[in-house]
C-alpha cells in the first residue's frame, strides 16, 4: 500500500473537517473508503459522502477524469486533491459524478 495525502477544497475541507490528511491504500476507491471510514457513522460522515459524490478529483496534478477509482492505482506519496463542483469539480448530475457507486454506500 502507498502512503497518500488528500488535499480538500471548499466544501470538501468543510465537510472532512481538515485541509488534508494521509491514508495508506493501493487504489483511489480504497482512499476514499479509508477516509470515510475513519469519520464513523454520523451525520457529517453522510456529508462528506455526499460532497466526495459530487467532486472531481486529481492524482499528482492530473485528472482522474471518468477512470474507475478501483482501477485507479496510487504510487507512493501521491497526492489527491477533492475538488467539489463550487471549486472546479463536477456538478451533480453532469459527467462521472457516481464516482463512489462501487462501494455500495451512494447512489447516483
Amino acid at each position: 500500500m502507498a502512503k497518500v495525502t488528500i488535499h480538500y477544497w471548499a466544501a470538501a475541507k468543510e465537510a472532512a473537517g481538515v485541509a488534508a490528511e494521509s491514508v495508506e491504500a493501493e487504489t483511489l476507491a480504497e482512499a476514499l473508503d479509508a477516509i470515510v471510514a475513519r469519520r464513523g457513522h454520523s451525520a457529517g460522515t453522510e456529508r462528506l459522502r455526499s460532497v466526495l459524490a459530487a467532486s472531481s478529483f486529481l492524482i499528482d496534478g492530473a485528472p482522474a477524469g471518468r477512470r474507475v477509482p478501483a482501477d485507479l492505482v496510487l504510487a507512493e506519496a501521491a497526492r489527491i486533491e477533492v475538488l467539489p463542483p463550487f471549486a472546479g469539480g463536477l456538478r451533480r448530475g453532469v459527467g462521472n459524478v457516481p464516482v463512489l457507486r462501487h462501494t455500495g454506500w451512494i447512489t447516483p
